[in-house]
């Protein structure tokens, strides 16, 4: 019964977790050469970038022809909620007096320049606004709430999408948080950024843009828990069947 029970708390201080496996960003010196070569990396990454979303096949987009309610999607007041016009698999939209015309792969500034190019000739100096509907990133795993997040803004930062999701929960590795970039959706391109690490302060503040895709992995400590709910059923089985015989034990001597 003793070796049974330090078999038992040998394997409990064994997935102990400490705290440095939930302080973000607190490795510093172990791995130093690394560390700055990946801070290197991270700064020229994030050097000068800009940023400006691509429409594509199977978005929503908004139109507003101003003083042409009639080529209008909508009006100014009520774009939140409209569904806007389906970019078809082609990547075009149809709009009334030009019928069909190609958004895919542009810009809405660009989106915007093309259709009153086109409107000219129906109207004297057209002015159109263009805005895609459906501007989304998730996020999944070890969170407390994964799902969709509305990017109003185009972008939002790492940590801010985490801090929407309701932070990291306990069995979330965070030496290992996967970002999953699709911008045409047929070439995807996966960053791993490390929480743990001081370095990567400026990766987590690395700009999650629409369509992206956050994968908090879990910890072996998820692995280890989930292990654990699966064999308690199997010990409270064998304790329910053992009580009598140690009872009886117990009772006789």
């Amino acid at each position: 019964m003793k070796i049974f029970l330090l078999t038992l708390l040998m394997i409990g201080f064994t997935a102990c977790t400490t705290k440095k496996d939930f302080v973000l960003f607190n490795q510093t010196e172990k791995t130093k050469n690394h560390t700055q070569q990946t801070k290197t990396d991270t700064l020229n990454q994030l050097k000068n970038v800009k940023f400006e979303y691509k429409i594509q096949p199977h978005d929503r987009v908004s139109l507003v022809v101003y003083k042409h309610p009639d080529l209008s999607t909508s009006t100014i007041n009520s774009q939140q909620q409209e569904r806007g016009l389906l970019v078809n698999s082609r990547g075009d939209i149809r709009i009334p007096l030009i019928k069909s015309i190609h958004l895919a792969g542009l810009t809405q500034t660009e989106a915007e320049d093309a259709i009153e190019n086109a409107l000219r000739i129906y109207i004297k100096q057209p002015d159109v606004q263009v805005e895609v509907l459906n501007k989304r990133a998730y996020i999944i795993g070890e969170v407390k709430n994964p799902g969709e997040f509305e990017l109003i803004n185009e972008q939002i930062t790492l940590l801010q999408l985490i801090a929407k999701a309701g932070d990291l929960m306990d069995t979330a590795n965070r030496q290992s948080i996967l970002i999953l970039r699709g911008e045409n959706r047929s070439n995807v391109k996966t960053e791993v950024v490390n929480l743990t690490d001081i370095n990567s302060l400026k990766m987590a503040n690395l700009m999650i843009k629409p369509n992206d895709i956050v994968y908090v992995t879990p910890n072996s400590m998820k692995a280890f828990n989930t292990g654990v709910k699966e064999v308690d059923p199997i010990f409270n089985l064998i304790g329910h069947v053992l009580t009598p015989f140690v009872s009886i034990k117990f009772l006789s001597n």
